[in-house]
């Protein structure tokens, strides 16, 4: 277990701070500790593209990775060590693939035409899905200055997703040996993929608040067919998030906006970032 060290430069919260999220409302949502712009000290700066409240085409959200990962790939050859960044945000409908998956877990005719778009990219892992509802994380890390193992990078994740579930909701989130992710109840909530180059990692890890599960029927997810998927909004009886998106119902962005503060929080703290607000990505 990754513990927060009391020397961060703003403090992180203990677990069931909040766990009435669907009760709350995004205007009385207080900014997130992780991401206040006076809170400057100790740390390594993490730039955030925060784009959390929109519907990013997976395309789009792919292009701005790969532009901020050439730029770190030309500070490295500067001899200068890259900012970290991590974009947030949701997406709208897609599959992807990682650059090894099995074409045998979709169960649809990728040639035939498709409401949802499929990408494959170069990610580890196998076939999911993104859509209106579930939050996405993607961290350019320069793992350098963090810890240059990429299995102690996905269980970072994981204990992210972990604290976030624990604070907001009061759900336990488990890890399973030999699997990547973050389950509650037996039934996955979290999906990672990464893939690092010169050490900067890029892609990452989604988490299913609250959106629409059916698309997930059409794929075996994450090439795992034993084990089902589910959200935190089911696992709490609350409503999903239609696959068509639309505007969310206060409960929904309350779980939303819950979700985001306390992914930031986790993150910062179990990466010993200090978060700073960028300009919109691609801006």
């Amino acid at each position: 277990m990754l513990t927060c060290i009391a020397s961060r430069p703003w403090p992180c919260t203990k677990h069931g701070r909040v766990r009435k999220a669907h009760a709350a409302t995004t205007a009385t949502r207080p900014v997130c500790k992780a991401m206040q712009q006076e809170q400057v000290g100790q740390g390594n700066v993490c730039l955030v593209y925060d784009h959390s409240q929109e519907l990013v085409p997976y395309n789009q959200a792919w292009g701005w990775q790969r532009a901020e990962l050439e730029r770190s790939v030309v500070d490295l050859d500067a001899g200068t060590s890259p900012s970290d960044k991590l974009f947030i945000l949701q997406h709208a409908p897609v599959y992807t693939l990682g650059t090894g998956s099995d074409m045998a877990h979709l169960r649809f005719d990728p040639a035939q035409q498709s409401a949802i778009p499929l990408y494959r990219t170069e990610r580890g892992g196998e076939v999911t899905y993104h859509g209106p509802g579930q939050l996405v994380l993607y961290p350019l890390l320069h793992l350098a200055r963090h810890r240059q193992d990429l299995h102690w990078y996905m269980r970072s994740l994981e204990e992210v997703v972990v604290r976030a579930l624990a604070e907001v909701s009061g759900l336990q989130g488990e890890r399973i040996p030999g699997l990547t992710g973050v389950w509650v109840g037996g039934s996955k909530v979290a999906a990672i993929g990464v893939r690092a180059k010169r050490w900067v990692t890029y892609h990452g890890v989604a988490i299913n608040v609250c959106p629409d599960l059916s698309p997930f029927a059409d794929i075996v997810p994450c090439g795992i067919a034993d084990r089902p998927v589910s959200s935190v909004a089911q696992l709490m009886g609350m409503p999903a998030l239609p696959v068509s998106g639309g505007v969310p119902t206060p409960e929904q962005a309350a779980l939303l906006a819950e979700y985001r503060y306390a992914l930031l929080d986790a993150f910062a703290c179990v990466f010993g970032a200090q978060l700073v607000p960028s300009q919109r990505a691609g801006s």
